[in-house]
């Protein structure tokens, strides 16, 4: 998977279509992706302690990472991400501008 945690993406399908956000959390397996505020559900959450009150928690799901596009941090575009090895280190590019992700 091409997609790590820090990188920002720009959602390119679903609901929140043409948002841009950080990835928090990377799930290679199943090919999914936890981006921040976006795929937001809401959990009601029951009461712990006597006393204290239930209340409706806002949660991140996480989205196909098919449905996001890396955004290069050079030209500022979304772009696909290939990878190149020089000196026994292999390191993501941007296809559009070919710079070092």
């Amino acid at each position: 998977m091409k997609l790590k945690k820090g990188d920002n993406v720009l959602v390119v399908s679903g609901k929140d279509r043409g948002k841009k956000a950080k990835i928090l959390e990377v799930f290679p397996k199943e090919r999914k992706v936890i981006i921040e505020g976006i795929n937001t559900h809401k959990k009601h959450r029951k009461p712990r302690r006597q006393g204290q009150k239930g209340e409706v928690v806002e949660v991140a799901a996480p989205i196909d990472a098919s449905n996001v596009k890396l955004v290069c941090a050079k030209c500022a575009k979304p772009t696909r991400v290939g990878y190149k090895l020089s000196a026994e280190k292999k390191f993501r590019v941007c296809k559009k501008c070919g710079e070092e992700i």
